[in-house]
């Protein structure tokens, strides 16, 4: 299944225009955390406040099939 990883906080998006292939949910899920990762371990990233901001992993629809908060402690 092909998903986006959009970065959403209130009414600000930052979509996703490319997207990945993954093969079920489970993968989408791994991928969206590792993405957080990365995001946390940007240079910068100490400078950014997450607080309020959600990574939604959605479908070629549209359709979020799990939301992420960036505020929260990923392990």
């Amino acid at each position: 299944m092909h998903c986006y990883f959009h970065l959403v906080h209130m009414h600000d998006r930052i979509l996703d225009e490319t997207g990945i292939e993954v093969s079920d949910l489970e993968a989408a899920h791994y991928q969206a955390v590792k993405a957080i990762q990365e995001l946390r371990q940007e240079g910068e990233a100490d400078a950014v406040d997450w607080r309020g901001w959600q990574l939604d992993v959605t479908d070629d629809t549209g359709k979020v099939l799990l939301s992420i908060p960036l505020d929260t402690p990923q392990h």
